[in-house]
C-alpha cells in the first residue's frame, strides 16, 4: 500500500473521516472549532520543540487529530441551518414577503415548473438558504430563468418522508442538498423584478440557452438534439425518459452525465493541439494556463454543477502533474483533488451519489488497471488497444459495482460492450460537436456538417438502444446492504493489493473479507426466515396489506398495478422470493390478532376474536363510535383511498375517545413485525 505514504493521501483520509463524524453525531459547531484551535495550538507546541523520534510520532498524531477536526468542522459550517441568518430561525409556518433568486432550472414534469432558488429576504430582513419552488403549469405560467427573481407572499412547505419503506427519501436527499422547504404557488402568486442583479451562474445558463437555441435551427433530431445538449452542455433536461433508461441498462449512462471522461478527454485533445505553444519562451507555463482556462471554462459554460467541479478540479492536478514532467502518482492527484473538492467547495458532495460513482470508479481503474496489464501484453495494436480499454472498463465496474447495487439495485453485465463500441469515438464525438457548437455560435454550421453529426449521434443511440434490449444480462432486483457496500470494498481493495505482491497477510486478509461477507449474507438470510411483517400501505386512491413470513410475500389488495411500486420496494428489501396475490378480504388473522377491513359498503362481521386494528378504506359511511363500542379495537388505521374529509372527523372521534388513531397520508405505513 505504497499510496498510504503520501501525506496528501494521509489528511485527505483523515479529512473524509472527520466530515463523516460530522454526519452521523451533527455536532455543534463550538465543539469542533475548539478541537480545531486546541489541536492547532498544541501542533505549535510540539513543532518547536520538536526533538527526537517520539516528538515526530507525536507530531503526526496530533495533525492527523487536527486534520479529522478539520473536517468535522468544514461540515458543520457548511450545513444552512448553521448559519445565523438562515431563513429556519424564522417561523416557515406564517406567510411572508420573500423574496427569491432562481439558482437552478430543473426538469419540469406536465405538472408544474421547477426550481431551486436562493432566500434573500424575508420581508424586510436578509436572509440565506435554498428551497424548491413548484410553479403549476398552465396558459399563463412562463418558465423562469436563472437569475431571475420574483416576491411572493406565502408560507413554505416542509419536504415530506417516504410514507412507504423503501421507497426513495426525496427528504434526505434535499437536507443534502441544503434543502429543507419547498414553496408551491401559481403564475399569480408572484411578481417577477423587472432588472435583477447577475452572477456567473447566470450568465452561464443564458450562454448555455443560446447556445441551445441555435442549435435547434439545425436539422437535428429530437432525441439527438438532446444527447448533444447531455453530451456538451450538460444539459439533460431535454433527455426523453426512453433515451434516460437506455444508457443506464447498457451501462453507459457516464456518456451522458459530463464527467472525469469528457474532461480527460478534452485535456488529452488540449494537450495535443496546444503543443506547438511549448515552442515559444516559457510556453509550456502559457500551455497550461491556457489548458487549466480551457477547463474552468468548459466547467462553467456547463452549468458548474458537481459532477464538473470534481472532475476539472481533478484534471487540473493532471494538467500541473503533466507540465512538471515529473513522477507523481495518481493517487496524489486524487487525493489532492478530493482535498480542494471538500474543503474549499462543499463536504456535502461527499454523500452525493455522481461523487461517490466517479472517485470510485477513477480509484479502482488506479488500483486495479495495471494489474490487468500485467496479465497480457498483446503485441497486435488493435488487440493492445481494445484491451487496454476493456481493462479500464472492468476496473471502472469493479469500483462503481458495490455503489450500483447499493443505490439502484441493478448491473448492467454487457458494459464492456457499450464501452468497446462508443468510447474509443468518443474522443471524435466531442471534438466534433466542439467544433459544431464554434460554427454554431458563428452561424457558419454547413448543413451537412449538421447532418452528419446527428447521423453519428444516432447511430451511437441505437447501438445503445441494441445493448439496452438485451435484458438476460441486465441483472436486476439486488438487495445491497450498508454492511454487504463496505465489505465489498474491502474484498475489492484487498484483491487489488493481493495482486500488487502477494503475501500470507494479504491474502488473509481478503479471505476474512469474502468470509465477513458470506456470514453477513448469512445472518440476514436467517433472520428474514425468523421474522413476520405486516405492512398497512399508503397508496392514494387504493389499498393493500402486504403479509411477509419467511421468503414468502403475501399482497392483499384492491388494484395490482397500484400497489406494484410498493410491493416491488418491500419484496427488494426482504429478499423475498414468492410473491402471491389476492383480493382484499374483510378479515385477516396474525397469529393471535386480527385485523378487520371497514370499505364503502360500511359492513363488517361480528365476531369474538379480540380486534387489534380496525383498517378503514375506500371512505365507508360509518357512525365510528358505534363501530368502537361494537369492536372494541386497539388502534384504528385509514389509508390513502379515504376522503381527506373522513380522515378529519374520523381523527377527531378518536381524539375524543383517546383512541389511537394513525392516517397513513401523515405518518406513513403501518408496520407490525414480530418473530
Amino acid at each position: 500500500m505504497q499510496w498510504l505514504k503520501f501525506i496528501a493521501v494521509k489528511l485527505t483520509l483523515c479529512i473524509i473521516f472527520g466530515i463523516l463524524l460530522g454526519y452521523f453525531s451533527t455536532p455543534s459547531p463550538i465543539i469542533p472549532i475548539s478541537l480545531t484551535l486546541i489541536f492547532l495550538l498544541i501542533l505549535g507546541m510540539v513543532f518547536i520543540r520538536k526533538h527526537h523520534h517520539s516528538s515526530s510520532v507525536l507530531f503526526g498524531t496530533i495533525t492527523m487529530l487536527l486534520a479529522i477536526s478539520i473536517g468535522t468542522l468544514s461540515f458543520s459550517i457548511s450545513q444552512p441551518k448553521n448559519w445565523p441568518d438562515h431563513y429556519s430561525h424564522l417561523s416557515q409556518h406564517e406567510k411572508k414577503e420573500w423574496t427569491l433568486k432562481i439558482r437552478e432550472v430543473l426538469k419540469p414534469t406536465p405538472y408544474s415548473h421547477r426550481y431551486i432558488a436562493k432566500v434573500q429576504q424575508a420581508d424586510s430582513l436578509k436572509t440565506s438558504g435554498k428551497i424548491f419552488i413548484n410553479v403549476n403549469r398552465d396558459s399563463t405560467s412562463a418558465p423562469l430563468f436563472v437569475d431571475d427573481e420574483i416576491m411572493v407572499y406565502s408560507a413554505f412547505t416542509p419536504l415530506s418522508s417516504p410514507l412507504n419503506p423503501q421507497q426513495f427519501n426525496y427528504k434526505k436527499y434535499a437536507e443534502d442538498l441544503g434543502i429543507y422547504h419547498q414553496l408551491k404557488i401559481n403564475a399569480a402568486q408572484f411578481v417577477k423584478k423587472d432588472a435583477p442583479s447577475k452572477t456567473l451562474i447566470g450568465i452561464a445558463a443564458r450562454a448555455r440557452n443560446h447556445l441551445i437555441g441555435k442549435l435547434k435551427e439545425y436539422p437535428f433530431g429530437r432525441e439527438e438534439l438532446g444527447v448533444i445538449q447531455a453530451l456538451l452542455l450538460g444539459e439533460r433536461n431535454e433527455l426523453s425518459q426512453e433515451t434516460n433508461t437506455h444508457y443506464k441498462d447498457a451501462g453507459a449512462f457516464h456518456i451522458l452525465a459530463l464527467s472525469g471522461l469528457h474532461i480527460g478527454i478534452l485535456l488529452g485533445l488540449l494537450h495535443f493541439f496546444l503543443k506547438p505553444l511549448e515552442l515559444l519562451p516559457k510556453g509550456k507555463s502559457i500551455k497550461l494556463f491556457v489548458i487549466v482556462v480551457c477547463l474552468w471554462g468548459f466547467a462553467f459554460l456547463a452549468g458548474l454543477s458537481a459532477s464538473i467541479i470534481r472532475a476539472v478540479s481533478m484534471f487540473s492536478f493532471v494538467a500541473y502533474a503533466l507540465y512538471l514532467n515529473r513522477p507523481t502518482s495518481n493517487f496524489n492527484v486524487l487525493a489532492l483533488s478530493l482535498l480542494f473538492i471538500l474543503l474549499l467547495i462543499n463536504p456535502m458532495l461527499l454523500f452525493q451519489v455522481g461523487f461517490q460513482l466517479s472517485y470510485a470508479a477513477v480509484f479502482s481503474i488506479v488500483l486495479i488497471f495495471p494489474k490487468l496489464q500485467q496479465f497480457w501484453t498483446p503485441k497486435n495494436w488493435f488487440l493492445k488497444r481494445g484491451w487496454e480499454l476493456l481493462s479500464v472498463s472492468i476496473a471502472a465496474q469493479l469500483g462503481v459495482l458495490p455503489i450500483s447495487l447499493f443505490y439502484f439495485h441493478q448491473f448492467p453485465g454487457l458494459f464492456f460492450v457499450s464501452n468497446l463500441l462508443v468510447v474509443p469515438f468518443l474522443a471524435f464525438i466531442l471534438g466534433m460537436g466542439i467544433l459544431v457548437l464554434a460554427l454554431v455560435v458563428c452561424d457558419i454550421l454547413p448543413s451537412f456538417l449538421a447532418l452528419g453529426y446527428n447521423t453519428m449521434i444516432k447511430s451511437m443511440n441505437w447501438a445503445i438502444e441494441q445493448i439496452a434490449q438485451q435484458e438476460l444480462f441486465l441483472f436486476k432486483n439486488i438487495y445491497f446492504d450498508a454492511v454487504q457496500l463496505v465489505l465489498s470494498f474491502v474484498i475489492i481493495i484487498s484483491i487489488g493489493i493481493l495482486f500488487t505482491k502477494a503475501s500470507f497477510k494479504r491474502i488473509l486478509i481478503c479471505f476474512l473479507g469474502i468470509l465477513c461477507f458470506q456470514l453477513w449474507w448469512y445472518y440476514v438470510s436467517l433472520e428474514q426466515y425468523k421474522t413476520e411483517t405486516i405492512l398497512i400501505a399508503h397508496i392514494p386512491r387504493s389499498s393493500a396489506i402486504l403479509y411477509q413470513s419467511g421468503n414468502c410475500l403475501s399482497v392483499l389488495h384492491r388494484d395490482s398495478l397500484a400497489t406494484a411500486r410498493v410491493v416491488n420496494d418491500f419484496s427488494l428489501s426482504k429478499n423475498i422470493g414468492e410473491i402471491k396475490y389476492s383480493p382484499l378480504q374483510n378479515s385477516f388473522r396474525y397469529g393471535e390478532n386480527t385485523l378487520f377491513v371497514v370499505d364503502s359498503s360500511g359492513f363488517y362481521p361480528k365476531t369474538d376474536y379480540k380486534v387489534t386494528t380496525l383498517l378503514l378504506t375506500q371512505s365507508p359511511k360509518i357512525n365510528l363510535d358505534r363501530l368502537i363500542d361494537t369492536l372494541h379495537p386497539e388502534i384504528i388505521v385509514a389509508d390513502g383511498s379515504n376522503y381527506k374529509s373522513y380522515i378529519a372527523h374520523w381523527k377527531a372521534s378518536c381524539k375524543k375517545r383517546k383512541l389511537p388513531f394513525h392516517y397513513t397520508g401523515e405518518k406513513g405505513a403501518l408496520i407490525y413485525t414480530f418473530k
